[in-house]
C-alpha cells in the first residue's frame, strides 16, 4: 500500500505502478473539483473511488477504467480534502491528477 499526499498547489502524482490487489491512496490537501485518472499502459483494469472509501477489484462500489490506455474524469462527491483510492488485479502504470 502506497500513500501519496499532495499540497494545494500540486497537480498530481504520475507514473505510479500499482501492485496487484494493493490499494494506493492519493490525498489532495484541498477540495478538488474534478479528478482525472489516467492509465498509461492499459495493462489491467483499474478500480477506484473518489470519496475516500476503499475500492475493490470488480467491486460494486468502485468505478472502473478498462484494460486500455484511457482516462476518466470524475467530480468527487465530498467536500474537504479529496481522497482517491485505486486498486488493480494487475500492475498498470497510472497518474492521478486534478484537472483545473
Amino acid at each position: 500500500m502506497a500513500d501519496y499526499t499532495l499540497g494545494a498547489n500540486d497537480w498530481g502524482v504520475h507514473g505510479i505502478t500499482l501492485v496487484a490487489n494493493q490499494v494506493d491512496t492519493v490525498q489532495f490537501a484541498d477540495d478538488v473539483d474534478e479528478i482525472e485518472i489516467l492509465s498509461h499502459d492499459g495493462a489491467a483494469p483499474i478500480y477506484f473511488t473518489v470519496d475516500g472509501t476503499a475500492p475493490a477489484v470488480e467491486g460494486r462500489g468502485s468505478r472502473v477504467l478498462p484494460a486500455a490506455i484511457s482516462s476518466a474524469m470524475i467530480e468527487p462527491p465530498t467536500s474537504g480534502p479529496t481522497v482517491v483510492k485505486v486498486v488493480s488485479a494487475g500492475t498498470p502504470k497510472i497518474s492521478v491528477m486534478r484537472t483545473s
